[in-house]
């Protein structure tokens, strides 16, 4: 099981381009991945990057999978769909305010 300082691009589904887009708003290490948790730091790239496209099984699944040292496939249909649908409530939220 991975350290809580190891990098995140030593982190299982983390390959060199997550990894940098994890850098690029702050998260380095799987202790960083943890607080931030997989459906916060995936919120924090799509509202950072507005116009990049983040597919959610190679980023918010496998934020999760990295996490719990699972593939990203590996973390269960349930999983995602709560996942999928703590961004999709967050997001409402977001939305939510910002037209209130």
């Amino acid at each position: 099981m991975p350290q809580a300082s190891e990098p995140v691009g030593s982190l299982r589904n983390i390959g060199p381009t997550i990894a940098k887009n994890l850098h690029l708003i702050g998260i380095r290490t799987k202790a960083d991945l943890q607080q931030a948790s997989a459906v916060g730091a995936y919120l924090h790239l799509t509202s950072s990057f507005p116009h990049k496209t983040w597919p959610v099984c190679y980023y918010l699944y496998s934020l999760q999978g990295a996490l719990q040292d699972e593939h990203w496939d590996d973390i269960g249909e349930a999983a995602k769909a709560q996942l999928l649908g703590e961004v999709r409530r967050r997001q409402s939220l977001v939305g939510a305010a910002a037209t209130g």
